[in-house]
């Protein structure tokens, strides 16, 4: 059974947002996500500084299996790159919610988070994936 953590928000395509105290999110992908994709041997991250568009690929991970793209859940400006996914993609797989985060961004706007799935309804969409 993957791991599903409370107090996040998820996309469709199996992203997690979490909001910081300083008005930031850290995105990453789920457990149910990591598991699929298999072991992760490289991961391609975007240029601090860039604006990404919800919606839009933000990352590619490739695993044993695949190259995924990753994609953005809301929009806004890359603040920060999970430097550590360089040297070990595999955090994404051992740790996806902690130390296997992706990026950070500011937000666009906050109100777009909305529009996202709690844990409970996040649970019932990947049941019926």
């Amino acid at each position: 059974m993957s791991e599903i953590r409370a107090g996040l928000k998820y996309s469709s395509s199996h992203e997690w947002i979490r909001l910081e105290a300083d008005g930031s999110v850290l995105i990453g992908i789920t457990d149910y996500a990591q598991q699929a994709l298999g072991d992760v041997v490289f991961v391609e991250l975007p240029e601090k500084g860039e604006h990404l568009d919800s919606g839009n690929e933000i990352a590619i991970v490739e695993s044993v299996k695949a190259a995924s793209d990753i994609y953005a859940p809301i929009s806004g400006e890359v603040l920060e790159l999970n430097e550590g996914l360089i040297e070990e993609p595999s955090l994404i797989n051992s740790s996806p919610y902690d130390l296997g985060w992706i990026l950070r961004l500011r937000p666009k706007e906050l109100e777009s988070l909305r529009d996202l799935m709690d844990e409970h309804e996040y649970e019932a969409h990947f049941k019926e994936d």
